[in-house]
């Protein structure tokens, strides 16, 4: 099966959200197909056009935008002087809100990979009736268990690469919450000191996140590397701001405790089976707590999977294509 051909955009532009943010967006497809808005990974990754792909041209209405400070979005996370406090989930979903409203959509398939699964399955609980269904891959949830197993539980998988990354960092901050350490060098006013963090922290991805070769080429440009390391600490660093929301009550786990509120939602779930992002079964507990949900294990492929995975997530686009709710 694999992907559908390269598209370009019909319309794009930027869309003012408040707070000196700048948002990137663009549409593909049909103008008058199903709506699907893309939420891409990192965070702080931006959206490729090969993410344009997962949808039948002819079917979809394909909305693609690139997050706070990624991408073409302005001001960007890599300039020091770009203020991170207005860049939080919160924030990110009344981007969404903003977008869809700008696009005049009423309703929209969410399709993420990565944090952009994590961001849409809370996006998706926050906003009843505006997600028709969740297709995601490279599956997370935000759970401060995700983010110690990342930082520091497949430490002991990587040995070589985890002495490294904790080199990097003083000695009375290695105890603690390492991506906050790493922000706190990644905020940092001598621009030594954020290169040498920036280039230590995707080190320690690529290692623990084998990643096909233009993810891993992006990593070697600075500037990509910074606002990159910058953005995903800024998340990680704060429990990915899930608990920012009233009635919350604390951000341990919320996208699972709260599962129960995508029951109206159609969704599936792509995930390779060696992805070491997802040694706590993240996925299949999700998966067992979401009603109308289906999960499909690629096997043997880590967090991109592959070429099957590519086929699972077109067929699951397809198949929401004819379904009308």
């Amino acid at each position: 099966m694999g992907r559908y051909p390269e598209i370009e955009p019909y319309d794009q532009g930027m869309l003012d959200v408040g707070d000196g943010n700048s948002l990137y967006w663009e549409t593909s497809g049909n103008p008058h197909g199903k709506p699907a808005v893309v939420l891409h990974g990192g965070p702080g990754s931006g959206a490729g056009a090969g993410l344009r792909r997962y949808f039948d041209p002819a079917a979809y209405r394909i909305v693609l935008f690139d997050q706070r400070g990624a991408g073409r979005s302005r001001p960007s996370a890599a300039d020091p002087a770009t203020d991170m406090s207005v860049n939080t989930a919160p924030h990110l979903m009344a981007d969404l809100e903003r977008l869809r409203a700008h696009l005049g959509i009423e309703r929209w398939l969410v399709w993420g990979v990565s944090f952009g699964s994590a961001l849409g399955l809370r996006y998706a609980q926050t906003h009843p009736g505006v997600v028709s269904e969740l297709v995601l891959t490279g599956v997370a949830t935000g759970s401060p268990a995700e983010v110690d197993l990342l930082t520091r539980g497949l430490g002991r998988i990587f040995p070589e690469a985890y002495e490294r990354f904790l080199a990097e960092l003083p000695e009375d901050e290695r105890d603690g919450n390492l991506a906050a350490a790493y922000n706190r060098l990644l905020e940092s006013p001598d621009p030594e000191v954020r290169a040498r963090a920036a280039r230590a922290w995707t080190d320690w991805e690529t290692a623990i996140i084998p990643a096909p070769p233009g993810s891993v080429e992006r990593f070697r440009d600075p500037e990509f590397r910074h606002g990159f390391a910058r953005t995903v600490t800024h998340y990680w660093g704060n429990d990915h701001f899930f608990g920012d929301f009233p009635g919350d009550g604390g951000a341990a786990g919320v996208v699972l405790r709260d599962a129960r509120l995508l029951e109206d939602v159609p969704g599936t779930l792509v995930q390779g089976s060696l992805d070491f992002g997802n040694l706590l079964g993240i996925v299949w507990r999700l998966h067992h707590a979401w009603p109308g949900s289906e999960l499909v294990i690629v096997d043997d492929a880590g967090h991109d999977a592959g070429a099957v995975g590519d086929d699972a997530l077109v067929a699951a686009t397809d198949r929401y294509a004819r379904r009308r709710p």
